[in-house]
């Protein structure tokens, strides 16, 4: 299937690793030059490698999302170097340890938003002029089924759920410009260097079999590849009656029907 993505300028963050270099890698794929951002360089010098393997351009930015104010440099500089985004996937985030509301400092909980909503806001309203200048644009959430409904910890949850309604909200608001504005909501993924991963490391083999048999229909953690293909779904012509959703990829873990 042709998704009519190929030359398109993206932008994922967190995609040296994780769901995020897999959703680069299936962007790369459809012929999209892709730039990532990330911590450190070494990991994204490894991944823009991988990137220019598949014969796009490729570019590799340090930055740090949960600044928002260094956001506009970080679209500038993508502009600079392979072009205006055409495509925006806001990945970068995650949890610390499960905190209820009594142990939760106020300065913890805000820096959950810094990292899982704030700088991915800030993208957004950077790319949306160029979209709308151009009838055309793609910007995809990572959210999580715990935005969805109860699990993981209070910050972590309130981030994500805060994440899909801005994702709806904005979807509404563009949809009439081109730019159509979606979320992803995964499960539990596993993949290397990730939570999931170090979850199964760390603990006995009977408190993995313990969580898999009370949580993961499917029998096993879930694995990126089909996150990254369903970014690169939604950021195709082919998804161009999709917009304001969230998508579920959890292989049967969460319990919502809506």
């Amino acid at each position: 299937m042709d998704l009519g993505i190929q030359g398109k300028v993206a932008l994922v963050t967190g995609g040296s690793r994780g769901l995020g270099k897999v959703a680069a890698l299936s962007l790369a794929r459809e012929g999209v030059n892709v730039a990532i951002c990330g911590r450190t360089q070494s990991t994204l010098d490894g991944t823009v490698a991988e990137l220019e393997a598949l014969g796009v351009r490729a570019q590799g930015i340090v930055a740090d999302v949960t600044d928002a104010e260094a956001m506009p440099a970080l679209n500038q500089a993508v502009v600079d170097g392979i072009g205006p985004i055409d495509i925006l996937v806001n990945n970068a985030g995650g949890s610390r340890a499960r905190q209820d509301i009594a142990d939760l400092p106020l300065e913890d909980f805000k820096a959950a938003f810094d990292l899982n909503l704030f700088g991915g806001y800030q993208l957004m309203r950077e790319v949306i002029p160029y979209m709308r200048q151009q009838k055309w644009g793609r910007i995809i959430n990572i959210a999580s089924i715990y935005g969805r409904e109860y699990g993981g910890n209070l910050s972590y949850m309130a981030a994500k759920s805060a994440l899909i309604s801005a994702t709806k909200h904005a979807a509404l608001s563009l949809v009439t410009d081109g730019v159509l504005v979606n979320s992803i909501a995964p499960g539990s993924i596993s993949h290397p260097e990730g939570s999931w991963e170090r979850f199964q490391n760390e603990n006995p083999p009977e408190v993995v079999e313990d969580f898999i048999s009370r949580n993961l229909p499917l029998g096993r953690f879930g694995w990126p590849e089909p996150v990254g293909d369903l970014v690169a779904f939604l950021a195709s012509q082919r998804a161009d009656l999709i917009t304001g959703s969230c998508i579920v990829v959890d292989g049967g873990q969460s319990y919502s029907m809506i």
